[in-house]
């Protein structure tokens, strides 16, 4: 007789819920990853790669860990999470979808005359953009101020802000960091999408910033670097800086261009991508299969443990 502790069951049940959590968060991404390719085919093109790229950041932040009311975007208690890098708007507008705070159906209308989804986020426009985006390295100083204010009313809700390497050009971004670690606002977390890529070239050519993760523990910050990619190295990240007090975290997340659909993982000239009318199809089917793939490997991992 085989006789199942109680320590055993917590730990299987541990490990099944954190596999629910995972299957959950990669189907999501999926769906972000769709939704941006179908909005990207309104237009033809687009910041299609740096969507796809950094759809499981996404998928993370709204899935698991945002404190939100999806039907009141505006609640005082909710989670705020800044989007500096307006021309990732599109991937944002996937994620808004599928966090529920605006209407899937609406996502065509991306990008046409009187629609509230702009090709560069719009604050005034948006439900849940909470600041309007376009000139990068302005998100971290209004982050400061954000948080800050939060602290002073005695609100428990954090600060999230994604930001680009590129935006690690900008001088205001590191005076803001300053700042954030001087008044140890650990109710702030910055989101670093490393995709190497800038509108010029590749991100090294452009202004070196590597030793990144050094540089941000420098300026006083808990840093944790991941493969952005990496669903499961995501949620432990997010859980990880939401427990560290004291100081506040900054998680860099190495991302691929194009991530799921192989046609524009390759592409040159990827910061802005035109996709041809007869492509746009390619792009779905090879983002389903691959996704198929990964499920199916996962079930067969399942099922030899």
């Amino acid at each position: 007789m085989t006789t199942t502790t109680s320590q055993e069951t917590t730990v299987t049940t541990a490990v099944t819920d954190r596999a629910q959590r995972i299957e959950k968060l990669r189907a999501a991404a999926y769906r972000i990853r769709l939704n941006a390719l179908n909005m990207g085919e309104v237009q033809g093109q687009g910041y299609i790669g740096q969507a796809l790229g950094v759809a499981d950041v996404l998928a993370v932040a709204y899935t698991d860990q945002l404190n939100h009311r999806p039907e009141d975007p505006h609640w005082d208690g909710r989670d705020r999470f800044l989007l500096s890098i307006g021309h990732y708007a599109i991937a944002l507008y996937a994620a808004l979808a599928e966090a529920g705070i605006i209407p899937v159906e609406e996502l065509e209308t991306y990008g046409s005359d009187e629609s509230r989804l702009p090709m560069s986020g719009m604050a005034s426009y948006t439900p849940g953009m909470e600041i309007s985006g376009g000139s990068l390295g302005h998100g971290l100083t209004v982050a400061t101020g954000m948080a800050l204010g939060l602290r002073h009313l005695g609100n428990p809700a954090r600060v999230y802000n994604l930001l680009s390497d590129g935006e690690l050009d900008e001088g205001s971004t590191w005076e803001a960091a300053m700042q954030i670690a001087h008044h140890g606002l650990d109710n702030v977390t910055a989101i670093v999408d490393v995709n190497a890529l800038q509108a010029d070239g590749p991100t090294e050519g452009i202004l070196r910033t590597e030793p990144v993760t050094d540089k941000w523990r420098a300026f006083g910050w808990h840093a944790i670097r991941v493969d952005g990619n990496d669903i499961e190295a995501l949620v432990d990240a997010f859980d990880e800086a939401r427990a560290h007090k004291g100081a506040p975290s900054v998680i860099i997340c190495d991302t691929r261009i194009g991530r799921g659909v192989p046609l524009l993982e390759t592409r040159e000239k990827a910061h802005f991508m035109r996709v041809g009318a007869e492509e746009w199809q390619t792009t779905r089917d090879q983002l389903a299969e691959g996704f198929n793939a990964a499920g199916s490997a996962t079930d067969t991992e399942g099922s030899d443990r």
